[in-house]
């Protein structure tokens, strides 16, 4: 699964890091890496493994509050695009 979006600022999203990872985990994501864009952009990547997709994709669509702190304290500025392998 590849998660697209913006942020406030790419600095304080990357300096989230373990924050970030912490939180994907314990929805039973693993592989979690983050990727800043090259262009000096504030467009950020997230790719991570899932063995059930819906459950994520549900997730992101109806955020509980945990969740959704994070997200604004990480400065993600919606939307957000998700893939997943086709």
């Amino acid at each position: 699964m590849i998660i697209t979006h913006d942020v406030a600022d790419v600095d304080q999203w990357l300096s989230f890091r373990d924050d970030r990872v912490s939180s994907i985990a314990a929805t039973g994501g693993t592989d979690i890496v983050g990727h800043a864009a090259h262009d000096d952009s504030n467009s950020v990547a997230i790719t991570r493994e899932f063995g059930d997709v819906d459950v994520p994709v549900s997730g992101l669509a109806s955020p509980p509050p945990e969740l959704a702190a994070t997200v604004e304290r990480h400065g993600v500025l919606p939307p957000l695009k998700v893939y997943v392998e086709g």
